[in-house]
């Protein structure tokens, strides 16, 4: 019985090309049957010269016999995709490499480490022509305000991380440039970070981080609604990139830290020659969150139950004039008034009146919940600057600011089309402003790797901005930008 069913197999196989699986299948019945023809030889000669008790010598052919019928009925069962299976195992020998989203494509998986490559990149078409051409700061003083309209390749970022001698001790070093800046000490970055990772509750490393002062540089970009901006109070209050050692981890299952000391607020742009000798800024975050919540703003993946989280993050420096970054560089966050002047400038106190140096401390408190595809997320902050040093300023007073944003979005059309909208605000003495905004992001490929974004701002006296974000310092009036972002 196994010879036909054998052989029926290969008329089969004959019609349709056999995957490996079923070629090793047919290899075995094959062997089977050949093991069969020697058993009934030996069998049938045995029986010719000394009777039936000689049959009880063999092999148990019963055995296999079964199993050449099991062998021949799996070939015989042959899907009748069997094509597209081949073709489908023939292209994928044709491909290299393993894609992860977010860390990009893995190019080399070695005993001694590994390397992916990630890449980061946008298109900006931006129009600021409905703004207006100046504003006047808190001091008095007309200030003009650039109006641009414009097409950039706006960033590119390329990022190399993986681990090296062992799986614990990784490494991320990345590099990006900004075209709207350049010509600026910053345009281009080289930067990154070294990390050893003892247990989920303690990774220690060194080198360059966003410090945690804000949820949005806790290390989720680009994950935000917008691309690549943040609403005007978040710029306005958060600390930026900076060289130091960092250590985070979980409490528990739901409860995590970040803490980093650093060099200053922003170094990206400042020299080493240029810091001060104290290495005394501090930046930690206690954030908890339910385990699935994720980075990203926005709830692309669709939550069947609610998932929410809280933050808390403290923030402090001693910042000097000659530590704080050029006007332009990207990535800048100078210290600034409610106006939007930079408080290093002279006279701005009064005549002869100039700060050198100063303690910058800002706290904030932040909530996210996420529900079927809807998003709600607010932030509030506080800042305070004092013990200024100076030619005139030992009588200048503590500068407060106080300021909040909410963004709330949903998913209009599961996994492609997201509509969102936001706004924040900035108080205190010595000035302040705001800013609303409306957009929406289309994902063409139903994931983040790829996604189009159009949005809309309605500013009011900005107190923050540069060529790197869609806004300027003094902006007041309409903004309109579209991008398409690619993130793998």
């Amino acid at each position: 019985e196994a010879r036909p069913a054998a052989t029926q197999a290969s008329q089969s196989a004959d019609k349709t090309p056999l995957t490996p699986r079923e070629r090793e299948l047919l290899r075995r019945v094959q062997e089977l049957e050949e093991r069969l023809k020697a058993v009934e030889s030996k069998v049938g000669s045995a029986s010719g010269e000394a009777g039936s008790p000689a049959q009880t010598e063999g092999p148990d052919t019963s055995t296999a016999q079964a199993s050449a019928n099991n062998a021949s009925t799996s070939a015989q069962s042959t899907p009748s995709a069997a094509p597209e299976q081949q073709n489908k195992a023939e292209e994928e020998k044709k491909k290299w490499g393993k894609y992860t989203p977010n860390l990009g494509f893995k190019v080399a998986n070695t005993e001694h480490g590994d390397l992916s490559i990630s890449i980061y990149t946008y298109v900006r078409y931006l129009n600021q022509n409905a703004l207006s051409p100046n504003y006047i700061n808190g001091f008095g003083r007309v200030v003009p305000v650039v109006q641009r309209q414009d097409m950039q390749l706006q960033k590119l970022q390329f990022k190399f991380l993986g681990w090296v001698m062992d799986p614990k001790f990784t490494y991320y070093l990345w590099a990006w440039t900004s075209n709207p800046t350049m010509g600026q000490p910053a345009q281009v970055v080289l930067a990154g970070h070294v990390d050893y990772n003892f247990s989920k509750y303690f990774t220690f490393g060194g080198g360059i981080y966003s410090l945690p002062g804000t949820r949005s540089v806790e290390g989720n970009f680009p994950f935000w609604l917008s691309v690549d901006t943040r609403l005007i109070s978040d710029e306005f209050f958060r600390p930026s990139y900076t060289t130091g050692i960092n250590a985070k981890g979980d409490i528990t299952d739901r409860l995590r830290y970040q803490a980093m000391l650093a060099n200053n607020t922003s170094q990206l742009g400042v020299s080493a020659l240029q810091l001060d000798n104290g290495f005394n800024t501090f930046s930690g975050a206690l954030v908890w969150e339910v385990p699935d919540f994720g980075i990203a703003w926005g709830d692309f993946d669709d939550h069947k139950k609610l998932a929410y989280r809280l933050g808390a993050h403290f923030s402090r420096s001693h910042e000097t004039q000659q530590s704080q970054p050029g006007t332009e560089t990207i990535e800048n966050t100078q210290i600034r008034l409610g106006d939007g002047t930079i408080i290093f400038t002279p006279n701005i106190f009064g005549p002869g009146i100039a700060v050198n140096a100063l303690d910058w401390k800002m706290t904030c408190v932040d909530a996210g919940l996420k529900y079927r595809g809807f998003s709600l997320d607010g932030e509030y902050y506080w800042r305070w600057l004092n013990n200024f040093t100076g030619p005139g300023t030992a009588g200048l007073p503590e500068i407060r600011n106080h300021g909040f944003q909410l963004q709330a979005s949903a998913m209009a059309i599961p996994k492609t089309l997201q509509v969102y909208t936001g706004g924040s605000m900035v108080l205190g003495n010595l000035g302040g402003g705001y800013d609303t905004r409306v957009g929406i992001n289309w994902f063409p490929f139903k994931n983040k790797v790829v996604r189009w974004n159009s949005e809309g701002l309605l500013l009011y006296r900005s107190p923050v901005g540069y060529t790197s974000v869609p806004y300027n310092v003094g902006s007041t009036g309409f903004v309109f930008h579209t991008n398409l972002e690619m993130a793998f």
